[in-house]
């Protein structure tokens, strides 16, 4: 018998979403809270790797995923010159086993819209317009107040409510999402018939030039600089001009820009939830507990994994007790917190310039231990 009867989560995101169709297939009556009207159909692309695709095949996913997307099993390299010369081409981390991809790209929307569906095929209640505003730790269980002054009980809430989450203030945990030094341009555009995985430009007018496919016909690209004030500049023509000292695949993308393609301009920040995520009977998971830059593509695999491991320990135990909270923390501060470290440390070498950083050991390091299960 499952630890929980009814569980609170506070976010729909890929992190809540998981979380809550686990525990509804296990029998345990799941709502979520999302402060959003309605689903949103708003992003781009999502990079995922083979890691978060296990997670989505243990969902009964993948087969449905794997349709919608573009997969792929290596990187390229390409020199920042007019020609956008490729240097090499290697063979990725198949961090989900030899039988998934070691990479799959696909429209971040999409990927949304099918893992809503299942979770509202396995009885998950999803809630819109519910912000929440307090959270209060009962004796076996917790009180949650929304905006309008509506309040539920639980016998455990989750927050995976994002970098900036409610839940995580309410429960008096400081921990803040802090800047890098970086900022991105992300574009969805039509894919180039030469993009066939993710090529990475080091250097040029940015630090990185980057893009995925996501499916036969479109992809995102990405350009990484230094951090500025963009919030005035958001607009095709400055990723336009920026795109124009790559070669390659990039001279299509930029002519996309220039017809005024989609773009937005983000700053790469970072948080690690220093101690245990709990406070009580409520919890926090994803992006709520440790944040990353994107420079190795984990965020969407470790808020999975977080879901994967909660649910795991909350339908196979008794009660909810320090045991399990010592096991979750156990299987998952130290390896999202390596994640995290590592995905700072790669964007640090490219501010700081330098020029013996052994990219090839750190990525290999972190891919021996992603491969093994959460």
């Amino acid at each position: 018998m499952a630890a929980v009867s009814t569980v609170g989560i506070v976010g729909a995101g890929a992190a809540g979403l998981a979380l809550a169709t686990f525990l509804a297939d296990a029998g345990v009556k799941t709502e979520i809270l999302e402060k959003s009207q309605g689903p949103s159909s708003l992003g781009s692309g999502i990079t995922l790797q083979g890691n978060a695709l296990r997670i989505l095949r243990q969902l009964g996913l993948w087969e449905e995923i794997s349709q919608h997307g573009y997969a792929f099993n290596d990187l390229g390299l390409r020199a920042p010159n007019p020609q956008g010369t490729v240097l090499a081409i290697v063979d990725d981390a198949r961090t989900g086993g030899p039988d998934l991809p070691a990479t799959f790209g696909m429209y971040r929307p999409k990927l949304a819209a099918i893992m809503r569906e299942r979770a509202l095929a396995a009885g998950v209640v999803i809630s819109y317009g519910q912000q929440v505003v307090d959270v209060e730790n009962l004796d076996h269980g917790v009180r949650v107040s929304t905006e309008g002054g509506q309040s539920r009980d639980y016998d455990l809430l989750v927050g995976a409510d994002g970098i900036h989450s409610a839940v995580r203030k309410a429960i008096g945990i400081t921990a803040e999402p802090q800047p890098t030094g970086m900022g991105i341009w992300r574009a969805f555009v039509p894919r180039p018939a030469e993009v066939v995985r993710t090529d990475l430009t080091y250097g040029g007018s940015c630090y990185i030039a980057g893009y995925c496919p996501t499916g036969q016909q479109d992809m995102y690209a990405y350009l990484v600089e230094r951090a500025q004030d963009r919030h005035q500049q958001k607009d095709a023509t400055i990723m336009a001009e920026l795109a124009a000292n790559y070669g390659g695949p990039w001279k299509e993308i930029r002519q996309s820009l220039v017809n005024g393609a989609p773009v937005n301009y983000t700053h790469f920040t970072a948080h690690v939830v220093d101690g245990p995520w709990h406070r009580g009977r409520a919890v926090i998971i994803g992006d709520a507990a440790h944040s990353c830059p994107p420079t190795i593509a984990q965020g969407a695999a470790m808020a999975l994994e977080d879901a994967a491991v909660l649910a795991e320990l909350l339908i196979g135990s008794g009660e909810v007790d320090k045991e399990l909270w010592e096991q979750f923390h156990h299987r998952r501060a130290e390896r999202s917190g390596a994640v995290v470290k590592a995905s700072v440390q790669l964007g640090q070498w490219l501010l700081d310039g330098e020029q013996n950083a052994d990219v090839p050991g750190l990525m290999g390091s972190l891919a021996s231990r992603l491969v093994v299960p959460a």
